[in-house]
């Protein structure tokens, strides 16, 4: 298949001369603001213009940029409220303030790719469509009565599958080579929900291609005497083929360059590789970054391709399970045997390797040194989410997450607080989301509601001490939000406005 990579020479905003020199003038804050831009002049020209003015004793870059750029500015960051404005109200208001179109986005050095429907993005500097962040959104679309909107959306992802062969982590064009949690046959179940298989039935053929773009080069490693891996593949050396992270591109992300050339600076030349990539593998995982995936606590030592991550493996078992039950509704019977073949094959491999016994919880498998990861994290709860759990594990999980992960406002994501913000003390709306409808799959209502109600009024008490609906938030009291990571805390907020909307919607 092909790795649909983009010649990055055409987008002088995220390479080249002048790329470099703005990022090592250090002329943003956020890396990602200056990748965002877009040029004024066609981008031949641009350059053209900079190779000739840079030489000039009067020359100043940041003048230069900001002629010949459009410097994009937050999405819905802190709009103006009433004093008496609910959540419920800040939350329908923001819809529309959220929504964006790109149909006419393929222009000259524009680093957005085009999508023919409006669609609702996260705010803040995240200006784009994020792939697993539209669905936690389309649940809340939903449950507001907007399937215009999620209907609109589900074309969206199916039309960069057929341009591309897979589902980029956003339509950004420095996004071409890795892509996030393939959670569109969960957006396609909100569209069934709401409009019956009828609506679904058109994207079946898109679901199989984007299950392809990460199965592809099992028959690879499937027959290896030992594990083995290619691409998003990992064979484990008994016939077993189950998925990791993985990134196509070895190198720093434009959005991100600083942060990645400071972080290479402090690991050997011949070692820098292979951390770019395992970098960009976290950000296709989501969980950037986390502890779950360090050796120690230094995000030197971060090892995400080694991994084999219990939450991707269980929302694959999801997307098959999906084929095998829709592919007979559109006459393909053989074919949806072949899915519940490999669904069932993966359940089974998913509670052989990740599932710790000792510790009563799913955990990532490292199928590099053939152990099971000792970090305890939310992810336990994809296989709950996607019916990939047994009944007693599923109870032993609830155990846990009720002793340990429990907080006023939520559930925290890890056990560890390294600073990282998929780390303690964070609490993150997309596994919130996962944890209530998984307790509740498995006949666990009470801790689910229990869940449920903490964060929904962790965000309620948020938004009335500061007016904004936050990325994450801090759940060890409620009504505080966290600064962690390598950027600012981000308002909007796609996905947390979706899971308490459907969440107080009792979905």
């Amino acid at each position: 298949m092909s790795s649909g990579l983009f010649d990055y020479s055409h987008f002088p905003q995220i390479s080249g001369e002048l790329f470099r020199t703005v990022q090592r003038r250090d002329l943003f804050e956020d890396d990602k603001r200056f990748v965002d831009a877009e040029p004024r002049v066609d981008p031949d020209l641009l350059f053209e213009r900079y190779l000739t003015e840079r030489s000039r004793r009067e020359f100043d870059l940041a003048s230069f940029v900001e002629d010949h750029f459009r410097l994009p500015e937050p999405v819905a960051a802190a709009p103006d409220l009433a004093a008496s404005r609910s959540m419920e109200d800040h939350v329908s208001s923001l819809w529309g303030a959220l929504t964006r179109t790109f149909e006419d986005a393929d222009s000259a050095g524009s680093t957005i790719i085009g999508l023919p429907n409006p669609h609702v993005v996260p705010g803040g500097r995240f200006r784009e469509m994020y792939y697993w962040d539209s669905y936690f959104t389309a649940e809340g679309l939903a449950a507001a009565g907007r399937t215009d909107l999620v209907d609109g959306m589900v074309g969206n992802v199916a039309s960069l599958v057929d341009r591309f062969g897979f589902v980029p982590l956003g339509n950004r064009a420095y996004y071409d080579s890795r892509s996030q949690v393939p959670l569109f046959y969960r957006m396609l179940r909100v569209l069934e929900r709401e409009g019956g298989f009828d609506a679904v039935a058109p994207h079946v053929e898109a679901l199989r291609t984007e299950h392809g773009f990460w199965t592809s080069g099992a028959d690879r490693v499937a027959d290896a005497d030992d594990p083995a891996a290619h691409r998003r593949v990992v064979g484990l050396g008994d016939g077993t083929v189950l998925n990791r992270y993985w990134d196509d591109r070895a190198r720093p992300r434009p959005e991100s360059y600083h942060e990645d050339r400071r972080l290479a600076d402090r690991v050997p030349v011949a070692d820098r590789p292979d951390l770019f990539r395992d970098v960009r593998a976290a950000c296709e995982s989501g969980w950037d970054f986390s502890s779950r995936w360090l050796a120690d606590e230094d995000l030197t030592t971060i090892r995400t391709t080694e991994l084999i991550p219990v939450d991707l493996n269980a929302v694959l078992y999801g997307m098959e399970s999906a084929l095998a039950e829709w592919l007979p509704r559109v006459g393909r019977d053989e074919a949806g045997e072949r899915y519940a073949d490999l669904a069932a094959d993966r359940r089974e491999a998913i509670n052989r390797y990740c599932w710790d016994p000792d510790a009563g919880f799913y955990v990532d498998h490292s199928w590099v040194d053939g152990e099971r990861s000792d970090r305890l994290t939310l992810a336990a709860v994809a296989p709950l989410f996607t019916g990939a759990a047994t009944d007693d594990r599923a109870a032993a999980v609830a155990d846990r997450l009720r002793s340990d992960f429990l907080r006023p406002g939520g559930l925290v994501t890890t056990l560890e607080a390294t600073g990282e913000q998929w780390d303690a003390p964070s609490g993150w709306a997309p596994l919130h989301w996962m944890a209530v409808t998984g307790l509740r799959r498995y006949g666990h209502d009470a801790l689910a509601d229990e869940v449920a109600e903490r964060w929904v009024d962790l965000a309620r008490s948020s938004f009335e001490e500061t007016g904004r609906m936050a990325e994450k938030y801090d759940v060890r009291s409620v009504g505080e939000t966290t600064d962690l990571g390598e950027y600012d805390p981000q308002y909007g907020f796609g996905w947390t406005n979706g899971v308490v909307t459907a969440l107080s919607a009792g979905r």
